[in-house]
């Protein structure tokens, strides 16, 4: 295609704000639309505050002939059925984290791009930081040598309101999860996609100082991967005040750490710069459904291992190495 990407965005929440900011500053690479939301007055008001179109609903955004790619900003648990209804209406899909909340879910969105030809997208923005993108080029080029460990650590607090104010987080049959799922998933990215491919897990997981939710505020747990390297992650929302989120590789020749990016709407403009080049050139986007999924995967095991108490593998994803 020529010309700019035409984006709608579906969820007009905090982070479908930044979404829809994010593509309005994106110059000639794309060009935001129009946005859609559940309450009809938060869709308009960042319509009105951005200058496109608002509509009432996905079907609304999808008949419209000038949007090229929908961004999904809805709910965790909601993120298949609206992927892939955007994906039969023909538009292409950027998926904020995480895919989805369970594997059955997320294979339905990888199902629906292969059967419609269109480009899908996850967001991970950090791997578009300069910092990680130096740290994986290291580590690809062997300057690490053998890997052996490494750790990534979300260290942050949210007060009751965080949840409270907020219908479906907390929700196991929405959110899917809680620390690990919604906030640790960036630093977990990073993790794999600087080890490789994680092929077993143990945690231990618990709520320990919020309320009224049926998720973890805080887990601890451990990664074997399948190069022998074993790593640690945790993710917990009972820290106060918080520290900056940390990822770090060690190899017998050197270890990498990645600081916390103090520009992170640089990336997640990267990343949809990225996306949209990938639309025009027909190829995959740098992070797709295959490093979603993976993601995903290893989060489920985590949660599985803290639930039981056991090891527990990693299943396997299929298609494109998610990881390089």
């Amino acid at each position: 295609m020529t010309g700019p990407l035409r984006f709608g965005v579906i969820g007009c929440g905090s982070y479908g704000g930044v979404h829809a900011e994010t593509i309005a500053s994106l110059g000639p690479a794309a060009r935001l639309v129009a946005v859609a939301d559940a309450a009809p007055g938060r869709a308009a008001a960042v319509a009105a505050r951005l200058g496109c179109a608002a509509e009432p609903d996905l079907k609304a955004l999808c008949a419209r002939p000038d949007v090229d790619a929908v961004t999904v900003c809805v709910p965790h648990g909601r993120h298949a059925e609206t992927a892939v209804a955007a994906l039969e209406a023909g538009k292409h899909v950027l998926v904020d984290k995480p895919l989805e909340i369970g594997l059955e879910a997320a294979d339905r969105i990888v199902a629906a791009e292969r059967r419609t030809g269109r480009v899908v997208g996850v967001m991970s923005q950090r791997r578009f930081e300069p910092a990680a993108r130096a740290a994986h080029a290291r580590v690809a080029g062997g300057g690490l040598g053998r890997l052996t460990g490494g750790a990534a650590h979300t260290v942050t607090w949210r007060d009751q309101d965080y949840y409270d104010a907020t219908p479906w987080r907390g929700s196991a049959a929405v959110e899917g999860g809680g620390a690990l799922i919604t906030l640790g998933v960036h630093t977990l990215d990073l993790l794999l996609w600087l080890l490789g491919r994680p092929v077993e897990v143990q945690a231990q997981a618990g709520c320990l100082a919020h309320e009224r939710i049926e998720v973890e505020d805080t887990l601890v747990g451990g990664i074997r991967f399948a190069s022998g390297a074993i790593a640690g992650v945790s993710a917990t929302t009972a820290a106060f005040p918080g520290l900056p989120p940390r990822v770090a590789v060690h190899g017998d020749r050197g270890t990498v750490e990645i600081p916390a990016d103090p520009d992170e709407r640089a990336a997640v403009r990267a990343q949809y710069l990225d996306f949209a080049a990938a639309v025009r050139d027909g190829r995959p986007p740098l992070v797709g459904t295959a490093a979603g999924r993976l993601v995903l995967a290893t989060i489920l095991a985590l949660y599985e291992s803290a639930r039981t108490g056991r090891a527990v593998p990693v299943p396997g994803t299929p298609g494109e190495d998610a990881w390089t």
